[in-house]
C-alpha cells in the first residue's frame, strides 16, 4: 500500500503540476516555433511603452485599407502579402507581436518570420478583432 501511494504520488507530480502551471501561462509555444499570446498579455506590454524591460513591436500584416480603418498605436505595418520582400524593415532583437483581423494571416507570418530567422515571435489569434473587443486604444 505504501508503495502505491508513492507512486501515485509521483504520478500526480509529474502530470499534474506541469498541466496546471501551463493551463495557468495564458500563452501557448506553436509547432511552428512561435508564442501564441492574448491580447491582454500583448496589451499589458504595450501599455509599458519605452519603459518596458524588453523591447517590442506589434507588426500588423493587414492590407493598407484595413489598417487606415484602425490599428494597434505605433504598430509597424507591413502586409502579409509583401513580408518577405519587407523583412529587413523589421527590427531584429524585439519581441514581434504579429497580427491582423482574425488571427489566419497573423500566424502565416509568424511562421514566416520563424523561418527567416526571427526570433521572440509572438502570435496573436485573437488579433486585431480581439483587441478591437477588449476596448484597447485604437488609432
Amino acid at each position: 500500500m505504501k508503495q502505491t501511494m508513492k507512486y501515485v504520488w509521483l504520478l500526480w507530480l509529474l502530470l499534474v503540476i506541469p498541466m496546471s502551471v501551463t493551463a495557468c501561462s495564458g500563452d501557448q509555444m506553436s509547432a511552428d516555433g512561435y508564442e501564441n499570446s492574448s491580447v491582454s498579455h500583448a496589451y499589458a506590454h504595450w501599455k509599458q511603452g519605452d519603459k518596458s524591460s524588453i523591447p517590442f513591436v506589434f507588426l500588423d500584416v493587414r492590407t493598407q485599407q484595413e489598417y487606415e480603418a484602425g490599428h494597434v498605436p505605433g504598430a509597424l505595418h507591413i502586409p502579409v502579402a509583401s513580408l518577405q520582400n519587407r523583412l529587413s524593415e523589421i527590427p531584429k532583437g524585439k519581441r514581434i507581436y504579429v497580427y491582423c483581423e482574425a488571427g489566419v494571416r497573423a500566424a502565416k507570418a509568424s511562421k514566416m518570420l520563424v523561418r527567416s530567422g526571427f526570433s521572440n515571435i509572438e502570435n496573436l489569434p485573437e488579433s486585431m478583432g480581439g483587441w478591437r473587443r477588449a476596448g484597447y486604444p485604437i488609432e
